[in-house]
Protein backbone atom coordinates (compact mmCIF):
# COMPACT_ATOMS: atom_id res chain seq x y z
CA UNK A 1 0.00 0.00 0.00
CA UNK A 2 1.28 3.52 -0.47
CA UNK A 3 1.26 6.23 2.29
CA UNK A 4 -1.14 8.44 0.11
CA UNK A 5 -3.83 5.71 -0.15
CA UNK A 6 -5.15 3.46 -2.99
CA UNK A 7 -6.87 5.06 -5.97
CA UNK A 8 -8.33 3.19 -8.40
CA UNK A 9 -11.90 3.24 -10.65
CA UNK A 10 -12.12 3.55 -14.53
CA UNK A 11 -11.44 6.96 -14.35
CA UNK A 12 -7.88 6.14 -12.46
CA UNK A 13 -4.66 7.82 -13.39
CA UNK A 14 -3.72 4.74 -15.48
CA UNK A 15 -4.02 1.02 -15.93
CA UNK A 16 -1.83 0.64 -12.39
CA UNK A 17 -4.96 1.88 -10.50
CA UNK A 18 -6.98 -0.66 -12.08
CA UNK A 19 -4.17 -3.36 -11.63
CA UNK A 20 -3.80 -2.31 -8.20
CA UNK A 21 -7.52 -3.02 -7.52
CA UNK A 22 -7.67 -5.76 -9.04
CA UNK A 23 -4.09 -6.96 -6.94
CA UNK A 24 -5.91 -5.82 -3.52
CA UNK A 25 -9.66 -7.35 -4.62
CA UNK A 26 -8.07 -10.56 -5.74
CA UNK A 27 -6.24 -10.88 -2.20
CA UNK A 28 -9.50 -9.85 -0.08
CA UNK A 29 -11.92 -12.18 -2.16
CA UNK A 30 -11.36 -15.20 -0.38
CA UNK A 31 -11.64 -13.30 3.51
CA UNK A 32 -14.99 -11.22 1.97
CA UNK A 33 -16.37 -14.67 0.76
CA UNK A 34 -15.97 -15.86 3.92
CA UNK A 35 -17.27 -12.74 5.81
CA UNK A 36 -20.42 -12.02 3.83
CA UNK A 37 -21.15 -16.54 3.56
CA UNK A 38 -21.22 -16.16 7.84
CA UNK A 39 -23.68 -13.31 7.86
CA UNK A 40 -26.44 -14.26 4.84
CA UNK A 41 -25.56 -18.21 5.30
CA UNK A 42 -25.16 -19.68 1.75
CA UNK A 43 -21.65 -19.44 -0.28
CA UNK A 44 -22.91 -19.26 -3.67
CA UNK A 45 -25.23 -16.11 -3.01
CA UNK A 46 -21.56 -15.11 -0.82
CA UNK A 47 -19.79 -15.40 -4.10
CA UNK A 48 -22.32 -13.29 -6.12
CA UNK A 49 -22.25 -10.77 -3.91
CA UNK A 50 -18.53 -10.32 -3.95
CA UNK A 51 -18.66 -10.24 -7.60
CA UNK A 52 -21.64 -8.01 -7.58
CA UNK A 53 -19.35 -5.56 -5.26
CA UNK A 54 -16.19 -6.14 -7.74
CA UNK A 55 -18.41 -4.65 -10.75
CA UNK A 56 -19.68 -1.67 -8.69
CA UNK A 57 -16.25 -0.53 -7.81
CA UNK A 58 -14.99 -1.35 -11.86
CA UNK A 59 -17.52 1.02 -13.06
CA UNK A 60 -17.29 3.92 -10.08
CA UNK A 61 -15.67 6.62 -10.88
CA UNK A 62 -12.38 7.45 -9.05
CA UNK A 63 -11.70 7.28 -5.82
CA UNK A 64 -9.32 7.60 -3.32
CA UNK A 65 -9.47 5.05 0.13
CA UNK A 66 -6.78 4.74 2.89
CA UNK A 67 -6.87 1.20 3.18
CA UNK A 68 -8.21 -0.55 -0.04
CA UNK A 69 -8.07 -3.96 1.60
CA UNK A 70 -10.14 -3.00 4.92
CA UNK A 71 -12.15 -0.92 2.96
CA UNK A 72 -13.24 -3.70 0.59
CA UNK A 73 -14.04 -5.68 3.79
CA UNK A 74 -16.37 -3.37 5.04
CA UNK A 75 -17.78 -3.21 1.80
CA UNK A 76 -18.36 -6.63 1.77
CA UNK A 77 -20.15 -6.72 5.18
CA UNK A 78 -22.36 -4.15 4.23
CA UNK A 79 -23.18 -5.63 0.97
CA UNK A 80 -24.53 -8.53 3.07
CA UNK A 81 -26.38 -6.81 5.16
CA UNK A 82 -28.24 -5.05 2.29
CA UNK A 83 -28.84 -8.22 0.75
CA UNK A 84 -30.31 -9.45 4.27
CA UNK A 85 -32.63 -6.57 4.30
CA UNK A 86 -33.70 -7.24 0.66
CA UNK A 87 -34.38 -10.49 1.39
CA UNK A 88 -36.04 -9.27 4.83
CA UNK A 89 -38.48 -6.52 3.19
CA UNK A 90 -39.21 -9.64 0.41
CA UNK A 91 -40.38 -11.99 3.07
CA UNK A 92 -42.38 -9.49 4.92
CA UNK A 93 -44.60 -8.08 1.82
CA UNK A 94 -45.03 -12.14 1.18
CA UNK A 95 -46.31 -12.55 4.85
CA UNK A 96 -48.87 -9.66 4.40
CA UNK A 97 -49.92 -10.66 1.21
CA UNK A 98 -50.81 -14.09 2.60
CA UNK A 99 -52.20 -12.63 5.95
CA UNK A 100 -55.00 -11.57 3.74
CA UNK A 101 -58.40 -12.14 5.36
CA UNK A 102 -60.11 -14.48 2.81
CA UNK A 103 -63.71 -13.50 4.41
CA UNK A 104 -63.13 -10.22 3.30
CA UNK A 105 -61.37 -11.04 -0.22
CA UNK A 106 -64.68 -13.19 -0.77
CA UNK A 107 -66.93 -10.38 0.00
CA UNK A 108 -64.91 -7.84 -2.18
CA UNK A 109 -63.28 -9.08 -4.93
CA UNK A 110 -63.49 -6.31 -6.60
CA UNK A 111 -61.51 -4.46 -4.15
CA UNK A 112 -58.71 -7.26 -3.99
CA UNK A 113 -58.29 -6.67 -7.93
CA UNK A 114 -58.32 -2.68 -7.63
CA UNK A 115 -55.77 -3.04 -5.29
CA UNK A 116 -53.83 -5.42 -7.70
CA UNK A 117 -53.91 -2.62 -10.47
CA UNK A 118 -53.12 0.66 -8.07
CA UNK A 119 -49.82 -2.06 -7.46
CA UNK A 120 -49.17 -2.70 -10.85
CA UNK A 121 -49.54 1.11 -11.47
CA UNK A 122 -47.14 2.23 -8.54
CA UNK A 123 -45.01 -0.71 -10.06
CA UNK A 124 -45.19 1.18 -13.55
CA UNK A 125 -44.65 4.64 -12.22
CA UNK A 126 -41.30 3.45 -10.05
CA UNK A 127 -39.90 2.20 -13.73
CA UNK A 128 -40.44 4.77 -15.29
CA UNK A 129 -38.69 7.02 -13.18
CA UNK A 130 -34.92 8.33 -13.84
CA UNK A 131 -32.93 5.51 -12.40
CA UNK A 132 -30.80 7.92 -9.45
CA UNK A 133 -34.71 8.63 -8.28
CA UNK A 134 -35.81 5.08 -8.13
CA UNK A 135 -32.84 4.18 -6.28
CA UNK A 136 -32.98 6.97 -4.08
CA UNK A 137 -36.83 5.75 -3.23
CA UNK A 138 -35.57 2.25 -2.68
CA UNK A 139 -33.19 2.68 -0.08
CA UNK A 140 -35.82 4.50 1.65
CA UNK A 141 -38.90 3.00 1.43
CA UNK A 142 -37.24 -0.81 1.10
CA UNK A 143 -33.88 -0.62 2.87
CA UNK A 144 -34.70 1.99 5.78
CA UNK A 145 -31.97 4.00 4.54
CA UNK A 146 -32.23 7.72 5.87
CA UNK A 147 -31.63 10.64 4.02
CA UNK A 148 -28.66 11.31 5.27
CA UNK A 149 -27.41 7.96 5.29
CA UNK A 150 -28.49 8.02 0.76
CA UNK A 151 -26.95 11.51 0.83
CA UNK A 152 -23.78 10.39 2.15
CA UNK A 153 -23.32 7.24 0.44
CA UNK A 154 -24.65 8.62 -3.29
CA UNK A 155 -22.38 11.82 -2.88
CA UNK A 156 -25.45 14.28 -3.10
CA UNK A 157 -26.69 16.79 -0.57
CA UNK A 158 -29.53 15.73 1.66
CA UNK A 159 -31.41 18.05 -0.42
CA UNK A 160 -31.20 16.73 -3.35
CA UNK A 161 -32.34 13.44 -1.88
CA UNK A 162 -35.28 15.01 -0.98
CA UNK A 163 -36.32 16.53 -4.31
CA UNK A 164 -35.44 12.45 -5.32
CA UNK A 165 -38.02 11.17 -2.88
CA UNK A 166 -40.80 14.36 -3.86
CA UNK A 167 -40.40 13.32 -7.51
CA UNK A 168 -40.73 9.52 -6.43
CA UNK A 169 -43.81 9.78 -3.97
CA UNK A 170 -45.58 12.32 -6.59
CA UNK A 171 -45.58 9.78 -9.41
CA UNK A 172 -46.91 6.97 -7.08
CA UNK A 173 -49.58 9.31 -6.03
CA UNK A 174 -50.40 10.20 -9.67
CA UNK A 175 -50.21 6.98 -10.63
CA UNK A 176 -53.39 5.41 -8.01
CA UNK A 177 -54.97 8.61 -8.42
CA UNK A 178 -55.38 8.56 -12.67
CA UNK A 179 -58.14 6.59 -13.93
CA UNK A 180 -57.26 2.64 -13.98
CA UNK A 181 -58.85 2.75 -17.98
CA UNK A 182 -56.32 6.10 -18.54
CA UNK A 183 -53.14 5.35 -20.16
CA UNK A 184 -50.65 7.70 -19.25
CA UNK A 185 -49.01 9.12 -22.53
CA UNK A 186 -45.15 8.90 -22.13
CA UNK A 187 -44.03 12.47 -21.99
CA UNK A 188 -46.68 14.26 -19.90
CA UNK A 189 -45.85 15.68 -17.01
CA UNK A 190 -47.88 13.75 -13.77
CA UNK A 191 -50.05 16.61 -12.16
Amino acid sequence: MSEQGDTFGPDADSAGGRARFVQVFQAQRARMEALVSRRVGCRATASDLVQELFLRFWRRPEVKVEALDTYLLRCAGNLAIDHLRSEGSRERIAEAALAVDEASMAHAPEQAVEVDHDLQRIEAALRALPERTRQIFLLNRIHGCKYGEIAKAMQLSQSAVEKHMMRALEACKASVAEPASTPRRPGRACR
